[in-house]
């Protein structure tokens, strides 16, 4: 669910705030910045965004002493929890932006700022993701321990996590609190947060703040189509590739894999997976993924991914007129058939 509320931010920073007509200035740039006579690629700005900020939040902003070791904390938290995954909602910010504005006529400071907004949407889901892997006692994250894991920080990753969604109302505040889209992106990120775990509502929402009907039909389908990944990933994805070892089956999780099995199962199937389901050793799990291969479910999969795909695809050729395909298409392909 906090996978269409990030996407809904995403599209609303784009279409509330830089489509806007205030893009002006003398000063351009083709995609950012040029450093020692080479241009960077767009992943190589969004990196460089993040060690700025970095120092911003944890050198720039305190001289006190006292504040040493509580800044210490919080540069360690940020390193270890906001890079390191794929990066897609934060680069989408500042890709769709070119495909809204010529590379060549953005002004450096609407660079900046689209850069800056990507590492708060990035900050948000790390914020999310320190929460979620507490609750759900998960072990890895990103090929690393979850940080709670990490030895010496336990619970205290509760207070990180809060940590890391301060941090967005700070740069926000410095950052964009002189654009007249500043009240727009504190209402989309403090609503995100009180309405991730309510898809329903936040669609509801939408309609409101962004004015385009058509996408109340658009993000439940991409929260479904992501979330049905991410259930098939938990069982079928290698822990190599996606760095977190999967649980849904020992968690008792209502995933697309048991929810489909479900429905297909013979009744002598289904008691083999009720002794089994929600059961945390291997055996136990090794037998409900047997039932699923048994199902063809790895089958089945690949054949929604791909009718979920097409009717994204419909859906925005039909209805987005306001904004570049390209916009939205570009967010479907990054996510269309990931590995992790």
């Amino acid at each position: 669910m906090s996978y269409v509320c990030l996407f809904l931010i995403y599209v609303s920073v784009i279409t509330l705030c830089f489509c806007a007509p205030s893009l002006q200035g003398d000063s351009r740039c083709s995609n950012g910045v040029q450093q020692k006579g080479k241009m960077l690629s767009d992943a190589q700005l969004f990196d460089l965004e993040f060690e700025k900020l970095v120092s911003e939040l944890t050198e720039q902003d305190f001289t006190d002493p006292v504040l040493t070791d509580a800044l210490n904390r919080l540069r360690e938290v940020l390193r270890y929890n906001a890079p390191g995954g794929k990066r897609n909602r934060g680069l989408s910010v500042f890709g769709s932006l070119q495909e809204l504005v010529s590379p060549s006529e953005l002004p450096p400071d609407e660079v900046h700022r689209a850069l800056l907004v990507g590492w708060c949407i990035e900050l948000l889901q790390a914020f999310f993701l320190v929460s979620d892997d507490i609750m759900d006692a998960s072990l890895t994250r990103r090929g690393q321990p979850c940080w709670y894991k990490k030895e010496g920080i336990g619970l205290d990753a509760i207070n990180d996590a809060f940590l890391l969604e301060g941090v967005i109302y700070r740069l926000l505040r410095r950052h964009c609190r002189g654009q007249r889209y500043y009240i727009h992106l504190l209402e989309l990120f403090t609503e995100v947060t009180h309405l991730k775990d309510s898809l329903l509502c936040y669609s509801n929402h939408t309609h409101c703040r962004v004015k385009c009907q058509w996408i109340r039909d658009l993000l439940p389908r991409v929260g479904e189509f992501f979330q049905i990944q991410d259930d098939y990933l938990d069982c079928y994805g290698d822990p190599a590739v996606t760095g977190k070892i999967g649980t849904d089956i020992q968690d008792n999780k209502c995933s697309w894999l048991v929810v489909t099995a479900l429905g297909i199962m013979t009744p002598e199937q289904r008691a083999e997976l009720e002794a089994c389901y929600g059961h945390s050793d291997a055996e136990s799990v090794e037998r409900v993924k047997t039932l699923y291969d048994t199902l063809e479910l790895p089958i089945r999969y690949h054949q929604h991914e791909e009718e979920s795909y097409r009717r994204l695809q419909k859906l925005i050729q039909l209805h987005a007129k306001n904004l570049p395909h390209a916009v939205f298409l570009n967010f479907a392909k990054k996510i269309y058939k990931r590995n992790k």
